[in-house]
């Protein structure tokens, strides 16, 4: 499917969906959300472990992605803290590559009335659906989809400040927040956005992004749009000038736009997703720093899924999801003059697979990545390994995992 075809599907979905009503409790954070705890405080957390089999090159990795602990905690009615500490790949050892340890989330939550509250201190801003929404036990596929992990990056979380509210009148969510911006210095090519995001660490001061979000929800329907826009250089205004660079809290800057649809309905689920990154001083960042910045990414998912259990006497205590995803997404999709366009960040990815979950909270897990890309460019191979295997545009990835939260 050519990428105006896939976009104009996905905005006749976009134009004609509503939204997922709020995801019932699952978790203790859940709970204490949802003022249902029973205990002021409130210990939980989610993890995920997979065997990943790359066909083309014949090899194999069995690894735990991901351990995630929250303790939060209900001071009062009006203030609560909330806090997540991630460790990825197991462990992490001095002078070796692989693992982290990082705070993933660490706010305070001011409720103002039954329906305003701010949020304060490390936090996820919301875009997309999987930023927020990322239990492991949650989503299809052992993998988090493509497109919310490199055009939008996954678990992107900043220092600021949220302002969180919905109607009374109408089921209508929305929210508004500022936080720390980006580092253009950072950006690295074939990785997008991910690589310049301070996640709370030494974060730049003097540059910031605003992020809002608009949610529609009604019955088993949820629809969203939201943005993003934000600085990039955080140097002295002397600095950045002599980098060619605009500084200022907006100097540099990067902008996203959003929207999703989610529905579910007798056993059926869909979720369709389209983003797109600009950043419009693309060529004085490559300019300064030599990262082969790009002007314009984009990506768009649909997916499909159908519980077979859903006809069982209590379809709500076990699930079996199969399902089938196409992503497609372009990390270079327009270069500046000075830049280089690597064909192999032209990318569609189909996922099919399913999901047996015993309850809602342990998933077991299998699928089949296909894999298929834009050719390289020569002009990025820079002393080519010699016993490297040709470059292939297409391949396929086969995971079978475990997830859960609690």
């Amino acid at each position: 499917m050519q990428a105006k075809t896939f976009t104009l599907l996905f905005c006749s979905l976009f134009i004609s969906g509503v939204a997922l009503a709020q995801a019932p409790t699952t978790t203790s954070e859940d709970s204490l959300t949802n003022s249902l705890s029973k205990s002021g405080t409130a210990i939980g957390g989610y993890g995920d472990a997979f065997y990943s089999k790359n066909q083309f090159l014949g090899t194999s990795r069995v690894d735990l992605e991901r351990f995630v602990l929250f303790v939060d905690h209900k001071f009062n009615e009006k203030v609560s803290f909330f806090s997540e500490l991630e460790v990825e790949d197991a462990k992490v050892d001095g002078g070796e590559s692989g693992g982290e340890v990082s705070i993933e989330q660490a706010y305070l939550k001011f409720n103002l009335n039954a329906n305003q509250y701010i949020t304060a201190g490390l936090f996820l801003p919301r875009i997309g659906i999987l930023n927020e929404n990322h239990l492991p036990n949650t989503f299809n596929g052992n993998e988090r989809n493509y497109v919310e992990t490199f055009i939008i990056p996954s678990t992107w979380r900043e220092l600021g400040v949220g302002f969180n509210g919905n109607l009374p009148t109408a089921p209508v969510t929305y929210y508004v927040g500022l936080v720390t911006g980006l580092n253009s210095a950072g950006f690295v090519h074939g990785t997008g956005l991910v690589d310049g995001r301070y996640e709370g660490r030494n974060a730049g001061g003097n540059n910031l992004a605003l992020t809002a979000a608009l949610q529609y929800f009604h019955g088993d329907f949820r629809a969203q749009i939201s943005g993003y826009y934000g600085g990039t250089v955080s140097e002295s205004k002397r600095k950045a000038d002599s980098l060619g660079l605009n500084s200022g809290i907006f100097g540099t800057p990067v902008a996203i736009g959003e929207g999703d649809i989610m529905y579910t309905s007798s056993g059926f689920s869909t979720r369709a997703l389209a983003t797109i990154v600009n950043i419009p001083n693309a060529s004085s960042i490559n300019s300064a720093f030599a990262n082969n910045t790009p002007q314009t990414e984009w990506g768009a998912y649909l997916e499909l899924a159908y519980d077979l259990l859903y006809l069982d006497k209590h379809p709500h205590e076990q699930q079996f999801n199969v399902f089938v995803r196409d992503e497609r997404f372009d990390m270079n999709y327009q270069v500046p003059a000075n830049g280089i366009y690597d064909g192999t960040l032209d990318q569609n990815h189909i996922v099919a697979g399913f999901s047996y979950l015993p309850n809602k909270n342990v998933a077991i897990k299998a699928d089949v990545r296909f894999i298929h890309t834009g050719n390289q460019n020569p002009a990025l191979i820079v002393n080519p390994n010699p016993v490297i295997l040709p470059y292939q545009v297409n391949n396929n990835l086969i995971d079978l995992g475990i997830a859960f939260s609690f």
